[in-house]
């Protein structure tokens, strides 16, 4: 049974890592709409800002399926483990 301390620090640290998909996800957008811009306005003839768009896009699908996928439990279950295995070493 969890203690009331490894809730509160696991949900930080879920917390922390969804904050950092949102920073990621702000950044593409923002990045992405500046590029298109660009591209728009100085070769609208030449369209490469949907390959930026999709390299950096699946990135950022990757990231929010570590993030909000079953992947994170699957983690934290993997890493108590080697905790409880490496204190039992100690």
């Amino acid at each position: 049974m969890d203690s009331e301390y490894q809730r509160t620090r696991r949900a930080a640290h879920a917390m922390a890592a969804r904050m950092g998909f949102y920073i990621h996800a702000a950044v593409f957008a923002t990045v992405v709409v500046g590029l298109a811009l660009l591209n728009v306005l100085t070769a609208p003839d030449e369209l490469w800002v949907q390959w930026v768009a999709f390299g950096w896009g699946a990135g950022v699908a990757l990231h929010a399926a570590l993030v909000f996928g079953r992947w994170p439990r699957r983690m934290q279950t993997w890493q108590l483990r080697k905790i409880r295995d490496l204190r039992a070493d100690m």
